[in-house]
């Protein structure tokens, strides 16, 4: 996205004098804005001064280049992706080569040259969209990056499965496959896969098998959000589609009461709370234990219904509209859902219903990331007013229906309070950040029994 003429004057300005201060709130609200990008870092104690990073100096030394800034940027940005031009040793034919040695089973060969033109496509995407070029430019090396990460992923999986052939007819040294059905040398080291790798390689396959064509639609709908198609979201995705859809059901994670004992015990609430997905009423029961009211909604029907009878309403949280007076009369209190939606969602809730006082259980993951508008919105437009950090991760939220061996949860989680001002603004520029320990919450178990 291109950067305002204001924006790009408040660059020059840091570059310059090595330090910006932001007297007023306008000018400390774009500050932020250009802080979620990574174009100016903030002063830990002075909240109204920032200054400039090697980000910035960068991006100020094109402007400088050209008479303006948008030359700058298109010429610098075209540059960058003519990797992308259909010459004799341009990256188009690389992924078309790459897809023809895998369409033959060399599964190696194909997944080194995927590898690399992977890395460039990703490289110009984000040299491109640092600087602002048009999003055409940037689209069209993701397009490209998506494509390579395909192949790549495609290859991997033929490699997994060549080494579990290997492994059932015994023919393995120490872990490693010693050869392969037709008798050519195959080792780890030369499919230029670490063990680690070999690993993942085989979740990608057991995804694929499970869920066929998993791997595409995953890299796809990362596209077509106008999000990045890396190889960490795409594990991301493996690693929580590896049940089947039938396995996941809806993809229900029923909150633990510890998280809601904690909560309670620490935040005050109107008198009644909506819990936007409330799912099978694991929060709502807690709420309404706390003598609150509840209003409840959820995406999928689950029948879930109040103390006093009142089922559930069925919406689309993404789809609902806001009080036309302002601020919503309810708080919310949810565990949202996870994954693609849930940046939008979180925005959702803050730009449309205002509440007076939200309060959302995330992974605290959540407080990282600039590359989408939405998570900068909620985190940096709109900051939450205090985070409550588990020390101790919570129970092991499985899915609903889960019936299997209970596992330890290696997901570090938080509560995010958002509230807001007399102004009409939540939060402040540094969130109370407090550590908090479930246990210590817990009520005696007279008083649960």
């Amino acid at each position: 996205m291109k950067l305002s003429d204001k924006a790009n004057e408040m660059l020059r300005k840091a570059v310059a004098d090595g330090v910006i201060d932001c007297p007023e709130e306008r000018d400390v609200a774009s500050a932020r804005r250009l802080n979620g990008r990574q174009l100016l870092s903030r002063d830990p104690k002075v909240g109204t001064r920032f200054y400039p990073t090697e980000k910035t100096r960068e991006y100020v030394a094109l402007l400088d280049e050209f008479d303006e800034p948008e030359a700058a940027v298109e010429a610098h940005a075209n540059a960058v992706i003519s990797i992308v031009n259909a010459d004799a040793s341009g990256l188009v034919q690389v992924v078309d080569r790459a897809r023809t040695l895998l369409d033959e089973g060399d599964a190696v060969a194909a997944r080194i040259l995927a590898s690399g033109a992977y890395d460039q496509a990703k490289a110009g995407a984000q040299f491109a969209a640092r600087v602002g070029a048009k999003d055409r430019l940037v689209q069209k090396a993701r397009r490209l990056q998506a494509e390579a990460l395909l192949i790549e992923a495609r290859a991997k999986i033929l490699l997994a499965q060549e080494w579990d052939r290997a492994v059932a007819d015994g023919k393995t040294l120490k872990g490693r496959p010693k050869s392969v059905p037709d008798e050519n040398a195959f080792t780890a080291e030369e499919a230029g896969l670490t063990r680690k790798e070999i690993h993942e390689a085989r979740r990608l396959a057991e995804a694929e098998r499970k869920a066929p064509g998993l791997v595409e639609r995953a890299i796809q709908a990362r596209v077509d959000a106008g999000l990045e198609p890396s190889r960490a979201n795409l594990k991301a995705a493996v690693g929580t589609a590896t049940a089947t859809k039938e396995e996941r059901g809806h993809n229900l994670y029923e909150t633990p009461p510890e998280a809601m004992h904690t909560l309670l015990a620490l935040e005050a609430f109107t008198a009644t709370v909506w819990e936007p997905s409330c799912g099978k009423g694991a929060i709502a029961r807690m709420l309404e234990a706390a003598s609150y009211g509840v209003v409840l909604s959820d995406l999928v029907d689950y029948g879930t219904a109040d103390s006093f009878g009142e089922v559930q309403r069925q919406v689309d949280f993404l789809t609902t509209e806001g009080d036309p007076e302002g601020a919503s009369s309810f708080d919310i209190v949810t565990n949202p859902p996870y994954g693609q939606v849930l940046n939008s969602y979180v925005a959702h809730a803050l730009r449309i219903h205002k509440p007076r006082k939200m309060a959302l259980l995330l992974n605290l993951n959540f407080v990282c990331g600039f590359d989408d508008e939405d998570r900068n919105f909620a985190m940096d437009d709109n900051p939450p007013a205090r985070i409550y950090v588990f020390t101790r991760r919570l129970p092991m939220m499985h899915r609903d229906g889960w019936d299997g061996p209970e596992a330890s949860s290696r997901m570090n989680t938080a509560w995010f309070v958002w509230e807001l001002q007399e102004d009409g603004t939540y939060g402040n520029q540094h969130p109370d950040l407090v550590r908090v320990d479930w246990k210590k919450f817990q009520p005696a178990e007279s008083e649960v029994s």
